[in-house]
Parts: structure tokens; C-alpha cells; sequence
């Protein structure tokens, strides 16, 4: 009996077909077997491309196949929320890519069309289950930097090409949708908790309106917080689309810190490293290099959503996590707008 999921992808989109189809692929009991697009012609190229079976010339005949039991949507940013909600009530599973939504009210209406429908929908937050990522905050949970303190992450590309969908404000497009949220998820992860509260500042292009450059604090109550923690602790975190291309993690506690080398992109073709530094040195001999085996981290990710659907794991991610996202990044942009710390 053939147990694989099934998938279905909308959309040829450049992480799709480059990145996550090439994954799952890899995957034993994934199945990716069909692709649309609006022109058939692309998603005709991209199944002969990546040998998908099937290929649709627009979004709803890939949504009416009876064969296919979830679907992969990489659309832009603000057609995240209709077309999850048109498939999970085509009774198909739906793994969406980050940010979930625009707003944490769309993000809250998933919610009902989940319990409604009974699918199961995930946001693609893939570095959540990346063996860095989970081997960090064991750590941190360990005591091994003794109590948490504090975590700052920057993350930036340089791209100021006007037709770019991450350049258009009306699509979602912007640092904090497109990168900054990824800053918000792993200090929640790491954390173990939502903030409190947020002070930001935004920096936008003058010509295309979106935010170049978000950078915010989160502040994390100490009765909150995973673990022990007498002081509480604070997240910084800094994005921008139009900085050299750049992305570093650093978690500090009272004995020490853990850096994260390549915490977002993690490279699929080589080993992934943290270090774990025990303060003794400014010069690096208290350094430790863990190094965590050659992975693809969209791999995994499809193979514990499609364990997920079969019944045989929970959710890497909740939707109900997805929604707290929302809510922080929500916050930030209020912040910005009053120049005031915003309660989230």
C-alpha cells in the first residue's frame, strides 16, 4: 500500500521549485505530485523540470484533484490567506510559507477554517526543526550559559528592484514580513515564551514604501520565560533588505553564549555549527564548535508535516504558535508607528 502524501503546489516560485520540491522529493513518504500555475506553460516547464506528474494551468483544477491530500503554497505574502483557506476547504492540508498572513487577525481566521474543516495547516517556519536550532535551545534549557538572558539576530539581503514582490507593500513585501519575521519566531523558540511588549523603529524606502530596515527590542517577563529566570530577558533583532547580505545569532546567559553561525539559510551541502563559549576569553578559548551533520532542513520539515497529516506525529509548529507570531509582528509595526513601547 502506498502511504505517501500526496502533494500539490501552487505556484512556481522560485523557493518552491529550487528549494523545497527538490527537498521533498527526498523525502519517503512524500509524494510531489502536481504543480499549477496560471500559465500553463510555466508549470508545464516546471514539471518536466523537476518530473512532477501532473501540471495545472490554474489554481482551482489543482484544488479539485481528488488525488492530491496536501498542498505546498509559496504565493506572495498577501495570498497566503485566501489560497490556504480555498484549500483546506477543497479538504486538502495546507504547509503555507511564512509570514502565515498580513495581519494577526487573518492569521486568527485560519483558526475556524481549521476546526471547520478538519485539515491541518503549518506555517513554513522550517528552521524550527533544524538540528541547530533544537540543539541550541536544549543547551539553553540545559543551563549550559547558565540563565538566559538575552538573544540579538540580524538578518539582511540587498534588493531594490521595484517589481520584486518583497519590494511591493500592497503583496506583503517589506524586511519584517519577508525576513524580520524568522528573528521573531526563533526568540519566541528560544524564549520559550511571547513577549510582553516591543519598541521598534522602521526605516522605509522613500520610493516604494516598504521597510528597508526594522530593527525592535522584545521584552520577555521573567515570569514567562521557560525555565528559571529571576530577571526576565530581552530579544534585539535588526532586518533590512537593502544591507549586505548577512545573518548571525547570538544567545546570552550569565555563563556564557551560543553563536549561530548560519541560523536561517542553513546550507543543505555541508555541516551547520554553533559555538558555545563559556565567557572565559575574549579571544575564543572558551569556545566550543558543535557541529551538527549535513541536513536539508525544507527536507525534514516535509517529512514531519507529512507525518503530521498521516497521523503519526504532532505539528512541528501549531497554528495557534503562527498566530502569536502574527501578533508580535503586529506589535512591531504599531511601535513604529507611535514611537513607544507596545504591549503585544
Amino acid at each position: 500500500m502506498n502511504n505517501k502524501v500526496k502533494w500539490g503546489v501552487l505556484g512556481v516560485a522560485k523557493i518552491a521549485v529550487e528549494k523545497v520540491i527538490p527537498a521533498m522529493q527526498q523525502v519517503a513518504n512524500c509524494e510531489v505530485a502536481a504543480i499549477a500555475s496560471r500559465d500553463l506553460h510555466k508549470a508545464r516547464a516546471a514539471a518536466g523540470r523537476l518530473s512532477i506528474p501532473k501540471s495545472y494551468g490554474s489554481y482551482e483544477d489543482l484544488l479539485a484533484d481528488p488525488d492530491i491530500d496536501a498542498i505546498y503554497n509559496p504565493l506572495p505574502n498577501h495570498l497566503h490567506i485566501p489560497w490556504t483557506i480555498k484549500a483546506a476547504e477543497a479538504g486538502k492540508h495546507v504547509l503555507c510559507e511564512k509570514p502565515i498572513s498580513l495581519t494577526v487577525d487573518e492569521a486568527r481566521s485560519l483558526l475556524e477554517v481549521r476546526d471547520r474543516t478538519g485539515v491541518k495547516i503549518q506555517e513554513a517556519f522550517m528552521v524550527r526543526t533544524h538540528p541547530q536550532w533544537i540543539g541550541a535551545q536544549d543547551l539553553v534549557r540545559q543551563g549550559r550559559i547558565g540563565v538566559l538572558r538575552s538573544m540579538t539576530g540580524y538578518f539582511s539581503y540587498f534588493n531594490r528592484d521595484p517589481a520584486n514582490i518583497r519590494n511591493v507593500p500592497e503583496y506583503g513585501g517589506g524586511a519584517l514580513m519577508d525576513i524580520g519575521c524568522y528573528l521573531i519566531h526563533t526568540s519566541r523558540f528560544i524564549f520559550g515564551a511571547r513577549p510582553d511588549r516591543v519598541s521598534a523603529g522602521i526605516d522605509r524606502d522613500p520610493e516604494m514604501g516598504t521597510d528597508r530596515m526594522t530593527s525592535f527590542i522584545m521584552d520577555f517577563d521573567r515570569g514567562s520565560i521557560a525555565g528559571a529566570n529571576p530577571w526576565g530577558g530581552h530579544s534585539i533583532g535588526t532586518c533590512s533588505t537593502q544591507a549586505a547580505p548577512y545573518q548571525r545569532v547570538h544567545i546570552v546567559g550569565t555563563a556564557g553564549r551560543i553563536e549561530i553561525e548560519i541560523p536561517f539559510n542553513a546550507p543543505p551541502d555541508r555541516p551547520c555549527r554553533i559555538f558555545v563559549d563559556d565567557g572565559s576569553s575574549l579571544f575564543g578559548q572558551g569556545v566550543e564548535v558543535v557541529e551538527f551533520p549535513v541536513c536539508n532542513q525544507y527536507t525534514i520539515q516535509g517529512d514531519l508535516f507529512s507525518s503530521a497529516i498521516r497521523g503519526e506525529a504532532e505539528q512541528a509548529v501549531s497554528l495557534e504558535d503562527s498566530v502569536e507570531n502574527m501578533s508580535v509582528i503586529d506589535t512591531v509595526f504599531r511601535s513604529a508607528r507611535t514611537a513607544a513601547w507596545e504591549t503585544v
